[in-house]
């Protein structure tokens, strides 16, 4: 498996501090952070404030987001009216989406880890373990969220993810209780590597800049030397994607992240010529004309652990000829008793292991010393 190889994260307690005396003159973010992919976030330095504008929260949406970070011990600025003020390094945190879980343990944060959305989904060790000792609470234990629970539990912000559905949104019921709230919207961003610079947007709340540029760098290092490796290959295997659901085969188009993965991994994904980030729905007809010879087929239903699983939904799947040649591989090696699936979760922060994966698959010769480590093959 590649490696990461990273200094020791500075920790909360290190660095929890507030300003004993203001000078505004003085720069209290000396380490600041440099976006190279992500898109759908900003950050504007100021001496002791760091404003941070969410401006793509989820798909289309028409409204964006803003936060005021003032450095603890510093007067506040008076003329942002309309974004949320919150001080920082943040104390406590709750999290509404296991994606934001390995941010916290890369960055050395999970200290600070306070309260989750579910146990059952939560994959992170460190975490598990932190739920094992009973030192995290869970606020969401059913379908709805238990903001009486939370606002006892009062912590410095909720990092969250919004869909702009305002039936299912958790935002506007946590503002309106006068709970700081952090859109934390990686899964909008059109690349690997996008979604994985997140991590710099919850660094922001901790003052953790340059861990987070370190960690990201190496992160991204890593992700584009290996992708060096089969950036001149003239032989690429065909491969497609999903499962038909319902009798609709989502299939991701080609600006999607993983048409990105493909490509970086050296296959010719079959609708890398559709000109959008979003899945198009397709007929299964529609896909086994396209895609019955293709070489590979890989991020099926993640309830398939074998190929009976699949049959049993669909049998004209065992006409594919990646089927036959036993070339199907899923994504979900690492799932938790409950169905959590770690792809999601500590995937998405490290997108070289899921693209060493993927080279494995297409390409063993080019990392021999590399073992799995999201994808498994759909056994027979």
């Amino acid at each position: 498996m590649p490696t990461v190889e990273l200094e020791p994260a500075e920790t909360a307690s290190a660095r929890a501090e507030c300003a004993q005396t203001y000078d505004p003159e003085q720069d209290y973010f000396p380490d600041k952070v440099q976006l190279d992919y992500a898109t759908g976030f900003t950050v504007d330095y100021h001496n002791h404030y760091k404003v941070v504008t969410v401006n793509r929260p989820w798909k289309n949406a028409d409204r964006l987001f803003q936060y005021v970070l003032v450095q603890c011990g510093t007067p506040p600025p008076s003329e942002f009216d309309q974004a949320q003020v919150i001080e920082v390094p943040i104390q406590s945190v709750v999290t509404l989406s296991t994606t934001h879980l390995p941010h916290l343990d890369l960055l050395g944060e999970l200290d600070t880890l306070i309260g989750v959305n579910q146990f059952k989904h939560v994959n992170t060790p460190a975490v598990r373990q932190k739920i094992d000792q009973g030192t995290i609470q869970e606020f969401n234990s059913g379908t709805t969220l238990d903001l009486e629970r939370l606002l006892v539990a009062d912590p410095d912000i909720v990092m969250a993810f919004a869909i702009g559905d305002p039936e299912t949104d958790t935002y506007p019921r946590l503002m309106q209780a006068g709970i700081p709230v952090a859109i934390v919207a990686e899964y909008v961003e059109a690349s690997p590597l996008a979604k994985s610079e997140w991590l710099k947007f919850t660094a922001l709340l901790f003052n953790q800049e340059a861990t987070a540029q370190q960690v990201f760098g190496a992160i991204a290092t890593e992700y584009e030397t290996m992708k060096q490796l089969t950036a001149d290959l003239t032989e690429r295997p065909t491969v497609f994607t999903g499962f038909s659901y319902d009798g609709t085969w989502y299939m991701p188009g080609g600006q999607s992240y993983v048409a990105q993965f493909l490509q970086d991994a050296g296959a010719d994904y079959l609708w890398a010529d559709i000109d959008q980030t979003g899945s198009l729905p397709l007929d299964f007809e529609v896909v086994y004309d396209r895609a019955v010879t293709a070489d590979f087929w890989v991020n099926l239903s993640q309830n398939w652990q074998s190929r009976e699983d699949a049959i049993a939904t669909d049998p004209r799947y065992g006409e594919f000829q990646a089927w036959q040649q036993q070339q199907v591989f899923n994504n979900n090696a690492r799932l938790n008793p409950s169905g959590g699936n770690d792809y999601w979760e500590s995937g998405t922060a490290n997108p070289h292991l899921i693209l060493a994966d993927l080279i494995k698959i297409f390409h063993p010769d080019l990392v021999p010393d590399h073992e799995l480590v999201f994808y498994q093959p759909l056994e027979p």
